[in-house]
């Protein structure tokens, strides 16, 4: 038996999985635990229905346990939060709210992904938060530097601190190593300057979920923020939980998803509070949704 295969534990569908020491974890403790932490972020691979349903799941037992939640979205910037709050209050049809949070502008994955979500927030009175910024702002950031922005043209944001070399590794890797560059070219390392643009952008979204998270619990009556967001900003303590830690919020849970029937303890060690196995019945949906095509009416004298 080699070093790699005696760190390798099963992890069964349906179950949590501490990666810290390869046990499993029981679900009532480990949610009652979650639901009095700050924040609790559920990451997410956007095009997979069975996660949604999962965070789903996962907010219900939330819900039960902290009823002074809300709940965060990645997709939606902070200039749409009116409508959330909008939609929220019962003020807007399903089809209008997609308008008005111009939906296949702003993400566009397909709706029905994550409609369950935002009809349980409406239905139950939780409150939706836009944690998200304003696009051009990440570009600016990444190709300019925070130092290049006016304080009124931040959207609110405070710049991010720095990231760790561990993080920049973690990019590269995650992006494929030298396909992320600048003008300058294609990165070659973690470390070389042609990835600072980058890693420069993805901290600028980074900060953006940290530091609405923190206004939501520093000016509304929320005690928990569960946030919908990809795990690329989750996984191993970086992106925003290292920025909300820099904001002064620490008290903050990690729980990712996994179809994995094994995982390596070598390779899974840090990347969250726990794993838990899903079971997916489908393949992902199309990264993007096709917008709806308005109804006409029949030409005059056709039949219907």
């Amino acid at each position: 038996m080699t070093n790699s295969e005696v760190h390798v534990v099963p992890h069964p569908r349906g179950t949590w999985l501490d990666p810290a020491s390869g046990q499993l974890t029981d679900q009532r403790q480990l949610l009652q635990k979650a639901a009095f932490r700050r924040a609790v972020l559920l990451g997410e691979t956007h095009d997979v229905a069975e996660i949604h349903r999962w965070q789903l799941h996962v907010l219900a037992f939330l819900h039960m346990l902290n009823a002074g939640l809300a709940v965060g979205f990645e997709m939606f910037p902070r200039r749409l939060q009116p409508v959330l709050d909008a939609w929220v209050d019962g003020e807007m049809d399903t089809e209008t709210f997609q308008v008005r949070s111009e939906w296949y502008d702003v993400w566009g994955f397909d709706p029905a992904l994550y409609l369950p979500i935002f009809h349980f927030c409406r239905q139950q009175k939780v409150p939706m938060l836009a944690l998200n910024c304003h696009r051009p702002l990440v570009t600016r950031v990444g190709k300019e530097g925070w130092e290049a922005i006016p304080e009124d043209e931040r959207d609110g944001l405070t710049p991010s601190a720095p990231a760790t070399a561990a993080y920049r590794q973690y990019l590269f890797n995650l992006v494929g190593g030298g396909r992320a560059g600048g003008p300058s070219g294609m990165a070659q390392s973690a470390d070389d300057p042609a990835f600072d643009r980058f890693v420069r952008a993805q901290q600028t979204w980074d900060r953006a979920f940290a530091c609405n998270i923190a206004r939501a619990l520093a000016e509304r009556p929320i005690a928990l923020v569960v946030g919908i967001i990809g795990r690329g900003h989750l996984e191993y303590g970086h992106g925003t939980p290292y920025q909300l830690r820099d904001l002064g919020i620490s008290d903050v849970s990690v729980l990712l998803p996994s179809e994995a029937d094994t995982q390596d303890l070598g390779a899974v060690a840090g990347i969250a509070d726990a794993i838990f196995r899903l079971d997916r019945p489908e393949p992902p949906n199309s990264w993007r949704a096709k917008r709806p095509t308005p109804a006409t009416a029949p030409a005059e004298g056709s039949r219907s």
